[in-house]
């Protein structure tokens, strides 16, 4: 592989390829947007429209990205994983049947955050111990989410992501 920057390429992109498809049970929101820049990258490697050295700054920003977790422009309130994909994933929500334009029905970013933290803290406050995979207890938690959202789609959308998050 030594020289050849063609491999090395690919190897790199799938190392982080792995890294999202990984990581992205725990916030589809983020991670699919890491997951299209990162296909832009290898498109405009392919098509020779950036340099090596460029792709090669791009694809390091994305890695960094993905091995963090989040982005240069996450709320510095956002402490912990569960509040971060929370978040993502609240004002990243697109509305069914609206082709392309973001829907949040939180209002702006700042919205977002507050419902993020709200939900966080229910979470934590209602969810009693060993409540995967009990259909009761689950119950418990989806509740305290629906307190917050006051949505069922909402609740039954984010609660996979939820699951997928260990501190809680």
């Amino acid at each position: 592989m030594k020289g050849n920057r063609e491999s090395i390429a690919e190897t790199i992109e799938n190392n982080v390829r792995s890294k999202i498809l990984k990581e992205q049970l725990t916030d589809p929101a983020y991670f699919a947007k890491m997951s299209a820049l990162l296909d832009e990258i290898i498109r405009l490697r392919k098509e020779k429209a950036i340099e090596y050295e460029e792709y090669l700054a791009r694809i390091a920003d994305v890695a960094k990205s993905v091995s963090a977790g989040k982005g240069p422009d996450t709320p510095v309130q956002l402490k912990t994983a569960g509040q971060l994909a929370l978040y993502n994933n609240l004002k990243g929500h697109v509305a069914a049947g609206v082709a392309q334009e973001p829907f949040s029905p939180y209002g702006d970013h700042s919205q977002a955050l507050d419902t993020a933290l709200k939900l966080d803290a229910a979470i934590k406050a209602h969810r009693p111990d060993g409540w995967r995979g009990v259909v009761a207890k689950e119950q418990m938690v989806k509740r305290a989410m629906f307190e917050v959202l006051k949505d069922i789609h909402e609740v039954n959308r984010l609660f996979p992501i939820v699951v997928a998050q260990k501190e809680y």
